[in-house]
């Protein structure tokens, strides 16, 4: 077995934590152990985890296969130079250096977590397919956990698409970027039947960061070290979900699923990633071009994201504000995306600055939105005739590389909506929040006929009481 060096985790270790993070951990390994820090003698510091302990802890989402793993993993933690083999029970120092690792560790070290928590293997290689099965566990785990503890920010598996098919296309994406020895990337059946050992795995750990975020996240909340009431700074989980806004109360059924939307999350600049507002929504404020402009114009950065006829689901993130005027706007943070039939991320190749277009009204230039290539030839297109749309790219969009991402070059819409991302633009602050806000006589009148306004349905009741 061997300590770190052992196992080609060569640093001097140096305790990550800090005083108050080693206080929670400490009071952590006491809760597990049943042992009390503050007694006196050396048997309280000597008190060991057994597996039953763990079961007995964990948060009942992770008790079975997910269990296994954690406990695997810091069981293999070595501190001492042990040459026997993994013992039943895990020290207070392997708790420590495992949370180190999972933590707050290189790559390097995160990778031998992985490598453990996948398989036992005296030879430390596993199967692609065993990487696979535990990194769809890990996603869906961290899912269950979010979930339960109400720590899914506004999000909610009622109002969004099932997350089984979006588990299933986020686990493909990671995997795919998982390469052979020799930097080799495989066919998906050869990928599944290849043997990867450490540094397979840390290259891995180095390219998707969201491994270790989910890893992260799942010893986190697997122990209780964070939860719904403890979200501070110590061990923080958030970012991971930005916080939903105006659909908890409204009957959108948005067509992100949460695994799409923690995928997309992550490629957003850090400062749009804490907080994603609903805009517009086909299926609430209708099929009008008009009205689909009204309600994004000057609204700052935004995701796009459309359903075609065929089921496929994609869009663009666009970076400035929409507004209305016959020329190209925008710039290389703009990238094109889709998430169904698979995910992909399309970003600027720098061939040209045709980032984003939307024009209403003219009859000299394209009427609609437009996002990538040319005139008349976008990447993605949504024109000012509502319901049409087309994706061109023979054989990717100029702008972003990307390949057609509709099922058809033309496509119809299924569903189409815009959202928000970060917080809005300074001007939008100080706006009213609609403009029947400032006219009474025509809130009584709209109650007089029985008519609501469009964009109640989409508040917070709280809104109006000031910022949370």
């Amino acid at each position: 077995m061997g300590n770190g060096e052992s196992h080609g985790l060569n640093r001097i270790w140096q305790c990550p934590f800090s005083t108050e993070e080693r206080i929670i951990l400490d009071n952590v390994f006491d809760s597990v152990s049943g042992s009390n820090s503050n007694a006196k003698g050396r048997k309280a510091t000597q008190k060991q985890i057994t597996l039953a302990m763990l079961k007995a802890y964990v948060h009942v989402t992770v008790l079975g296969p997910m269990t296994i793993r954690l406990y695997n993993a810091m069981r293999s933690i070595d501190p001492v130079k042990k040459t026997e083999g993994l013992s039943d029970s895990i020290s207070k120092k392997q708790f420590i250096l495992f949370l180190s690792y999972a933590m707050r560790g290189t790559a390097e070290e995160k990778a031998f977590i992985i490598q453990r928590m996948v398989s036992q293997d005296a030879d430390g290689h596993v199967k692609g397919k065993e990487i696979k099965e535990f990194t769809k566990d890990l996603i869906t785990t961290v899912i269950q956990l979010l979930q339960i503890e109400e720590m899914l920010g506004g999000w909610t598996l009622e109002k969004t698409a099932d997350p089984t098919l979006g588990t299933m296309r986020l686990t493909n994406t990671l995997m795919s970027q998982l390469t052979a020895k020799g930097g080799r990337h495989l066919t998906t059946d050869n990928l599944l039947s290849e043997e990867y050992g450490q540094h397979e795995l840390k290259d891995w750990m180095y390219t998707v960061s969201l491994i270790s975020t989910f890893l992260h996240m799942f010893v986190a909340m697997s122990l209780r070290i964070t939860n719904a009431e403890f979200q501070g700074e110590v061990f923080s989980t958030r970012h991971l979900l930005p916080e939903c806004i105006d659909i908890k109360f409204t009957g959108v059924i948005t067509v992100f699923d949460i695994p799409s939307v923690i995928y997309l999350n992550a490629y957003l600049p850090s400062e749009h990633q804490h907080k994603w507002q609903l805009l517009f929504s086909s299926h609430f404020h209708g099929s009008s071009f008009t009205r689909f402009c009204s309600q994004i114009l000057h609204k700052g950065p935004s995701l796009l994201v459309v359903k075609d006829a065929d089921g496929y689901i994609f869009g663009g993130y666009a970076s400035h504000s929409w507004d209305a005027r016959p020329q190209f706007q925008g710039d290389s943070k703009c990238f094109l995306f889709t998430l169904s039939p698979q995910l992909g991320i399309y970003t600027c190749t720098g061939y040209n600055d045709h980032y984003m277009y939307l024009n209403h009204g003219q009859q000299t230039m394209p009427n609609g939105l437009g996002m990538g290539g040319q005139l008349y030839y976008f990447g993605l297109w949504i024109d000012s005739n509502y319901g049409e749309g087309h994706s061109k790219a023979k054989p990717t969009c100029t702008t972003y590389n990307s390949p057609q991402l509709s099922a058809q070059e033309h496509f119809t819409i299924d569903t189409l909506e815009v959202w928000s991302v970060g917080n809005p633009p300074d001007d939008q602050l100080s706006q009213s929040k609609s403009v029947l806000d400032s006219e009474p006589e025509a809130q009584a009148l709209l109650h007089m006929i029985g008519k609501i306004r469009m964009s109640d349905g989409l508040r917070d009741p709280n809104e109006d009481k000031g910022d949370k």
